[in-house]
């Protein structure tokens, strides 16, 4: 049997435009309107040779999709079935309802990301920007190859380079410090802060796991507890050592055990820090501090990642900020072979 052919219909409408036809089984029907007829001829022969030679793809609903109409889809199917959504679906929100997502699919520029990620940069640091645009992109390639809308192979929004990100922050305190910390959260107005200090210290616990610990997650008998719905979307149970159990032991009533809210307990920790006279730090790098204290200590680093809670390893190996003077004490115990 002999090849379709294609049938291409041009005529000239009242409003002085050209219409364009074009007919072959197989195919949809594909119709479109051109200012002059040299255009619109063109057009016509470059869809015949697409669909001849069979690679012709038809981007008609994507160029009638717009950025905000796929992110809402993306948002509503993908990330609500998300563990840990609710920052992403933030993030979803604030894109549509920029007016990048006012384009469709099709018309879709570098430009375009390009400008969002200078807006975006101006309140925003370069880690979070990059968020966004993988955000973006994964939109993208869930509706190319999930969602079967006909959408161009090369995905806009990696062509895009993204900003270097800043190195990992490198601030861990030292035993003077975290003793002058101690004292200066000792005469604070929030009777919970030398508590939540020294726990977050001792477990290498996110701040959101510890002001989201009831008493029930606790097991006093077992000495461990459980983090619910963590950072990544997983459940995390970690041993407590003895002065993290008697901390915990204190606080008997209520279904929280620090029931605090964050914003309290950083105005009473920054106060604590002034006092104490230490810059550059913040609660979040207490979690630095038990990372550290626990490979200087020997553990290995699946060791420090089952507790902390970490997945990327070599993430935890810069998060451990070990550096020279951490293993001053430590030069004189390694063995000495005698080469003789």
């Amino acid at each position: 049997m002999g090849k379709e052919k294609v049938v291409m219909y041009i005529r000239k409408l009242k409003s002085g435009k050209w219409y364009v036809e074009i007919n072959k089984k197989g195919f949809p029907r594909l119709q479109k309107s051109f200012l002059d007829k040299p255009t619109a001829r063109n057009w016509g022969r470059e869809i015949e040779l697409q669909m001849d030679k069979n690679i012709f793809e038809d981007y008609s609903g994507a160029a009638g999709t717009t950025l905000k109409a796929l992110l809402i889809k993306y948002r509503d199917e993908v990330t609500s079935k998300k563990r840990g959504f609710r920052e992403e679906t933030s993030k979803i929100n604030y894109l549509i309802n920029h007016k990048i997502a006012l384009n469709s699919l099709m018309r879709l520029k570098s430009h375009h990301i390009y400008r969002l990620k200078t807006e975006m940069s101006a309140t925003r640091v370069a880690a979070t920007v990059n968020k966004y645009i993988h955000i973006l992109s994964h939109c993208w390639t869930t509706a190319r190859k999930v969602w079967g809308i006909a959408l161009p192979v090369q995905n806009p929004f990696e062509l895009v380079s993204l900003d270097k990100e800043a190195p990992p922050r490198d601030r861990v305190l030292t035993k003077q410090e975290y003793s002058k910390l101690l004292d200066a959260c000792s005469l604070s107005n929030l009777p919970w802060l030398k508590d939540l200090v020294e726990f977050a210290y001792l477990t290498g616990a996110r701040q959101g796991e510890i002001l989201k610990m009831k008493r029930e997650d606790v097991n006093f008998e077992k000495k461990v507890c459980t983090f619910y719905k963590t950072k990544n979307g997983k459940d995390r149970t970690i041993p407590l050592p003895d002065a993290a159990i008697a901390i915990l032991k204190k606080y008997r009533f209520g279904p929280l055990v620090f029931n605090v809210l964050k914003r309290r307990l950083r105005k009473h920790f920054d106060i604590a820090k002034k006092r104490a006279g230490i810059e550059n730090f913040r609660y979040h790098d207490l979690r630095a501090c038990f990372c550290t204290n626990a490979l200087l200590a020997g553990w290995t680093i699946a060791q420090v990642a089952a507790v902390s809670g970490h997945e990327d390893w070599q993430q935890l190996k810069i998060y451990s900020r070990i550096k020279a003077h951490d293993l001053v004490d430590k030069i004189n115990t390694i063995n000495v072979v005698n080469l003789k």
